[in-house]
């Protein structure tokens, strides 16, 4: 099972895992307290954790030809929600 470590470095990475989780709960479970959350995906869970200097998300993919998905479903609701900071997406590296 590949795991993933995306991070962003922003000051707003709390409020985008908020953003993130409330998102997500309305397919899929997702829950969030503080700087904590997880989105649990068909594909795999999202744990994530929000820090002062920025958001990590630790993802446990099912398969390696989920990867890409796993990524994009992140990635392209994060350039939304982070749209005044311009981020393209997260840093990924395998675990």
């Amino acid at each position: 099972m590949p795991t993933l470590i995306g991070r962003i470095e922003t000051e707003h990475g709390a409020k985008y895992l908020t953003q993130l989780c409330k998102h997500f709960a309305h397919k899929i479970d997702a829950t969030w307290e503080g700087n904590h959350g997880r989105a649990d995906f068909a594909f795999g869970p999202a744990i994530m954790e929000a820090d002062p200097q920025g958001l990590t998300i630790r993802f446990e993919v099912d398969k390696d030809e989920n990867v890409p998905a796993a990524k994009g479903v992140i990635d392209s609701h994060l350039v939304t929600f982070a749209h005044r900071e311009k981020i393209e997406g997260m840093e990924w590296a395998a675990a």
